[in-house]
């Protein structure tokens, strides 16, 4: 599996200990920056992961910024991305089984390393959960995304 990782300034650090946290997985990782403490602006990282997702040339994306806020909303602009912000291990089992969330959001400033690897395992380890009831609630937000997409 190959995952893309993007930070700003506030969540560099994370994002280190995240890397090497996937590698031991045994998973592949693309760093899509930041790679600095100076002051970047988040939504150009969410877009850089958000991409190789969309894309396919990542299986799925992880952003880090101070509160995982702004990442998680500039992600979530983007047609195909699922995006949620998660700080809990609950819910990072249940946005994978439930909304089939392709991206991950977090706080380095709300999340200690130890929680954010063990978040991180789990929302990667766990499967969608597929039948009718979760599909459907699945398609009702393409059908939104699609009502408001701009197409050229």
């Amino acid at each position: 599996m190959k995952i893309a990782i993007g930070s700003d300034h506030a969540g560099l650090h994370l994002k280190e200990e995240i890397k090497r946290h996937i590698v031991s997985l045994g998973m592949e990782v693309e760093d899509l920056g930041c790679d600095c403490t100076d002051s970047v602006d988040y939504p150009d990282y969410a877009l850089k992961v958000c991409d190789q997702v969309v894309s396919g040339k990542a299986d799925k994306g992880i952003l880090i910024c101070g509160t995982g806020i702004g990442m998680s909303i500039a992600a979530n602009k983007v047609p195909g991305i699922r995006c949620a912000l998660v700080h809990d291990l609950f819910s990072a089992k249940a946005t994978r089984e439930h909304n089939d969330t392709n991206v991950l959001a977090m706080g380095e400033r709300v999340v200690g390393p130890g929680v954010a690897q063990e978040i991180v395992q789990i929302w990667l380890e766990t499967e969608f959960s597929h039948g009718p009831r979760h599909e459907g609630r699945i398609n009702k937000l393409k059908s939104i995304e699609d009502k408001y997409s701009i197409h050229p």
